[in-house]
């Protein structure tokens, strides 16, 4: 009873919540308060000698702060109140599932682009892309969309859910911090090439599950045959260990190509392709992403409480 009541319960109440709200913009979120101590930190430590070490000292102490804050937390509310313990664990599954924003943010660089134009397609991307979005095409900018939500369909989906059912909370938290240090210093530039090195490869390691799961349910939710093939073909591809599994899947299922040259930061990055078929994307295959997105995410929890239920019938 009790892996129903302290699992299962907030797991699914955190999935709806997240389903009708998504990002609550308008609250305060956990992530924010994440990139505000990454970055005070960063201007105080990303300088002068030993950054490399500064850096990883930094990554590892935010890193278990987190989970540390988290799992004492949890363990107190458990204590005093098991009502307070799954509202408290409820809110932040809520918060660390980022499925319903992420199709949002991907939906609204196609409303700009079908209602506003290419410009404003270009620029609404620039919000969810590292790359240069001022000279892209139509065709770039769908390529960029599908490109992205494949691969945060696992950072921002299921490599939570898997760390929630392995750490609870303090672990799913865990990640989100690790996974914000990356996207916020884990770059190959002069000022992040040493500070930031340990955040990304700590990334790295972090997603090499997630990223493998994402990319095989992706092709399970939708029988595909070409998708599952693209994984051991092209999965290996992209300049990420992890990236180019998703974006393998989503190649196959989409049958098309990703991949090839892009801008970041005024530095030229050639990227290999995945995939085959050069053609054209459409509008409309944003729903397919929807569709892909929400099965994975109802399948990744079924397989929580799959996982979960038989332990509860033997204890």
């Amino acid at each position: 009873m009790e892996q129903i009541k302290y699992i299962i319960i907030p797991l699914l109440i955190g999935y709806i919540l997240d389903l009708i709200f998504g990002d609550p913009r308008k609250l305060p979120h956990p992530i924010v308060g994440f990139g505000n101590s990454i970055s005070i930190l960063t201007k105080w430590l990303n300088k002068g000698k030993n950054r490399l070490i500064k850096g990883a000292t930094m990554c590892l102490l935010l890193a278990s702060s987190v989970f540390a804050f988290f799992y004492l937390c949890s363990h107190l509310l458990l204590q005093l109140n098991e009502y307070a313990y799954l509202i408290f664990t409820s809110v932040f599954v809520f918060y660390g599932l980022a499925n319903k924003s992420l199709l949002q943010e991907g939906i609204e660089v196609f409303h700009h682009l079908n209602s506003m134009g290419l410009e404003a397609g270009r620029k609404r991307l620039s919000w969810i892309v590292g790359r240069d979005t001022s000279q892209l095409s139509e065709q770039e900018i769908r390529l960029a969309v599908f490109e992205t939500l494949s691969e945060n369909l696992s950072d921002g989906v299921i490599a939570p859910l898997f760390y929630y059912a392995i750490g609870g909370v303090p672990g799913m938290m865990c990640y989100k911090m690790i996974n914000t240090m990356d996207s916020m210093i884990g770059y190959k530039n002069d000022k992040y090439i040493l500070f930031g090195r340990f955040a990304a490869r700590l990334d790295d390691v972090v997603n090499f599950i997630p990223a493998r799961i994402t990319a095989f349910l992706m092709t399970s939710v939708t029988l595909s045959y070409r998708g599952l093939k693209f994984i051991f073909k092209y999965g290996k591809a992209h300049t990420s260990p992890n990236a180019g599994y998703p974006e393998s899947a989503l190649a196959g299922i989409l049958n098309c190509r990703f991949g090839g040259p892009h801008d970041y930061g005024g530095v030229s990055v050639n990227k290999p392709y995945i995939g085959e078929n050069d053609r054209p994307l459409r509008n409309e295959e944003i729903n397919k992403i929807k569709y892909i997105n929400h099965a994975v995410c109802f399948v990744g929890i079924l397989i929580i409480i799959a996982c979960y239920l038989p332990w509860n019938s033997l204890f």
